[in-house]
């Protein structure tokens, strides 16, 4: 991901600490190059550690990115209804409405 593909509050630490983005940016190459997952798992997958640790942001640049990689709204939706159980029908619902905010917007 480039810098200027970043949330504002990511990308003002990029802009503000170049070294620290770099130094973050080459970690998470090497976690995502770390195993045999493809890139599409690889997405989903970050897009429900998003949901589960609640970070609205990371949801947001998660659902914009898979849906350049070709991943449809209603999949991404399924994995906020898959939530459910796990995170509680309240934290499900907010992430369903964070992934909305980007697929119902195109």
């Amino acid at each position: 991901m480039k810098k200027h593909d970043l949330p504002s509050g990511a990308g003002d630490v990029a802009d503000q600490y170049p070294e620290i983005w770099e130094a973050y940016a080459a970690l998470g190459k090497a976690c995502a190059e770390a195993g045999p997952l493809d890139e599409r798992s690889r997405r989903l997958i970050k897009l429900s550690l998003a949901i589960g640790a609640r970070s609205e942001g990371a949801v947001h640049s998660h659902v914009r990115r898979a849906l350049e990689e070709g991943v449809s709204a209603e999949e991404l939706k399924q994995i906020a209804i898959l939530a459910i159980p796990t995170t509680g029908f309240p934290a499900a619902v907010a992430a369903l409405t964070w992934i909305e905010d980007i697929t119902d917007s195109r």
